[in-house]
C-alpha cells in the first residue's frame, strides 16, 4: 500500500472514530446528560412535585437552580448505588443513598473524640435559666384587667384564656412554650423572670395589646457535663461523619458520571454548581 493510500485510510478511520466519539446533541427537553444518559425536563418537575409537595410559592431562578442540583446529585448517588449493585434500579434518592451510607460504616466515636467535641460546644450547650410561659393577650385594658381578676379569683387560666384572650393561642389556654430572658422583649423578661412557678403578671401594656402572663414552670440555669451530653454529642458526631460520606460519595460520583447541564433548556436561568454545555453551539 502506498503512503499517499495508507494516509487516506488513516483518515478516513480517524474519521469514523471521530463520528463515533462525538455525542449526540441533545434532543427535545433534555435538560442534562450524565455519564453519557439523558435526563429530561419530566424528570426535574417530577423531582419538584415531591420536593415541594404541600408547599405553594413562586421560586425564583436561584432557588430553581439550588432543587435542580439537588436533582442531579440525587439521581448521581442513585446511579451509584445502582452500579454498586447495592439497590436495585428504580429505587428512591433516599434509599439509594442509605445503601450507599451503609456500604461505608460511619463508626462509633471514641471517648477523646467524644470529650473534645464536648469541650468545643460547651457554651453552646450551657442552658440559662428559663420559664414556661402562657399569656392572655386583649386590645383593651379593661377586658385584660377583668380576665387577670377572674384568674387571680380562682378561675383556671386556661378556660379564661379560651374565652377572653385574643391571642392566636387561645384555643390552647394560651400557652406558648419555653423561654429564655433574651427571648423576651426586656419589658417582659424583667417581669415574668421575677415571678414564682405558677405566678400571675400584673396588666402589661405594650403597642400590640395588653398582656396578663402565667409562669407555668421555672427552669434553673443549668450547667453541661459531658455525661448529660454524650448522647447527642454521639448522635451529632455520627450526623457529622454521614454528612462527610456522603459528600466523598458525591464527589466520588461526579468524577465518574460527567455531568453536562443544557442550561438554554431549562425554563429558568441556571446558576447551580454543576458544568453548562451547548453542544454544537455555533461561534
Amino acid at each position: 500500500m502506498s503512503v499517499r493510500r495508507a494516509g487516506g485510510a488513516l483518515l478516513v478511520l480517524l474519521g469514523v472514530f471521530g463520528c463515533e466519539a462525538k455525542a449526540p446533541p441533545p434532543g427535545p427537553g433534555v435538560v442534562a446528560r450524565m455519564g453519557g444518559v439523558d435526563l429530561r425536563l419530566d424528570q426535574f418537575e417530577a423531582h419538584l412535585d415531591r420536593a415541594l409537595a404541600e408547599r405553594e410559592e413562586t421560586l425564583n431562578s436561584e432557588a430553581l437552580s439550588r432543587l435542580f442540583d439537588q436533582f442531579l446529585t440525587e439521581t448521581l448517588l442513585t446511579r451509584l448505588a445502582v452500579d454498586r449493585a447495592l439497590v436495585p434500579a428504580g429505587v428512591g434518592a433516599a434509599e439509594a443513598a442509605d445503601a450507599l451510607l451503609g456500604s461505608e460504616p460511619v463508626g462509633t466515636p471514641g471517648e477523646a473524640e467524644l470529650q473534645a467535641w464536648f469541650e468545643a460546644h460547651r457554651e453552646e450547650l450551657r442552658r440559662p435559666e428559663r420559664v414556661e410561659l402562657a399569656q392572655i393577650l386583649t386590645s383593651d385594658r379593661i377586658t385584660a384587667e377583668r380576665a387577670r381578676r377572674e384568674v387571680a379569683a380562682g378561675a383556671d387560666f386556661t378556660e379564661v384564656a379560651r374565652r377572653l384572650s385574643e391571642d392566636p393561642a387561645a384555643d390552647t389556654g394560651g400557652q406558648h412554650g419555653v423561654f429564655a430572658r433574651e427571648d423576651l422583649p426586656t419589658a417582659f423578661a424583667d417581669i415574668v423572670f421575677q415571678l414564682p412557678e405558677g405566678g400571675l403578671s400584673e396588666v402589661i401594656a405594650a403597642d400590640y395589646g395588653f398582656h396578663v402572663f402565667r409562669v407555668l414552670r421555672r427552669f434553673p440555669a443549668a450547667e453541661p457535663t459531658a455525661a448529660a451530653v454524650r448522647q447527642e454529642a454521639m448522635a451529632r458526631l455520627r450526623a457529622e461523619r454521614a454528612d462527610a460520606a456522603l459528600a466523598r460519595l458525591v464527589g466520588e460520583a461526579r468524577s465518574r458520571y460527567a455531568v453536562e447541564v443544557f442550561d438554554r433548556s431549562l425554563p429558568f436561568a441556571y446558576r447551580g454548581d454543576f458544568p453548562t454545555s451547548r453542544p454544537y453551539e455555533k461561534r
